[in-house]
């Protein structure tokens, strides 16, 4: 039986791999992303009950989607990172991360730090209030559709970062030369970018 659903999120390929099979043998459903444009399109998809996530990477850092995260999809997260200096832990705080892990540590070091996170996460069940009950029959992001008051440009510009190892001013305006030739909007074009992005995400049937 699983011990719960978790997405993992380093841009460090090796990282992602030794995580993802070492939480996967201790018994966790994973999800793996390597970079944040990716997290946040499976995060949507899978629904993970926690997240587990670098801080620095290239495009959407660790940060935007743990806001995204918090924000939108109500995910517990928590953080591992190679940086300890005062702003990042501020940030970590600010943020309301269950936990926070300093690099370098092993797996054996990790999984029972997520499995400490998964109990501070998913606390035992308490009777319903007005308020608990309003929220868990109104999701606040559902379908496949972005919401509105997501910076859908910014988010736009990171897939292009990720997809083709551009600098940020170049895929921005790649976005915008992309608006121009078809008519659209840059926020508009933003979208369908997107939405083609998490379309090409969904694993193939069959």
């Amino acid at each position: 039986m699983s011990k719960g659903k978790i997405l993992v999120v380093d841009d460090d390929r090796l990282v992602l791999a030794t995580l993802s099979y070492g939480l996967t043998q201790a018994g966790f459903d994973v999800i793996d992303a390597d970079n944040g444009d990716d997290a946040i399109l499976l995060a949507r998809e899978h629904r993970p009950q926690l997240a587990l996530l670098d801080i620095r990477m290239e495009g959407l850092t660790g940060f935007d989607v743990a806001a995204y995260l918090r924000e939108y999809l109500q995910t517990p997260f928590m953080f591992l990172s190679a940086f300890a200096d005062e702003a990042t832990v501020t940030k970590v705080k600010e943020l309301g991360a269950v936990a926070y892990l300093v690099k370098p540590l092993d797996i054996s070091q990790i999984v029972p730090a997520v499995e400490a996170a998964f109990a501070r996460a998913t606390p035992p069940a308490a009777p319903p209030t007005a308020a608990t009950a309003a929220s868990a029959v109104a999701p606040a992001a559902t379908g496949s559709e972005v919401p509105a008051t997501l910076d859908i440009t910014a988010l736009a510009v990171g897939v292009l970062m990720h997809r083709f190892s551009l600098p940020r001013d170049e895929a921005l305006a790649r976005l915008l030369s992309l608006a121009s030739a078809d008519g659209h909007s840059v926020p508009e074009q933003a979208r369908r970018l997107v939405d083609a992005v998490e379309l090409l995400a969904r694993p193939g049937k069959g």
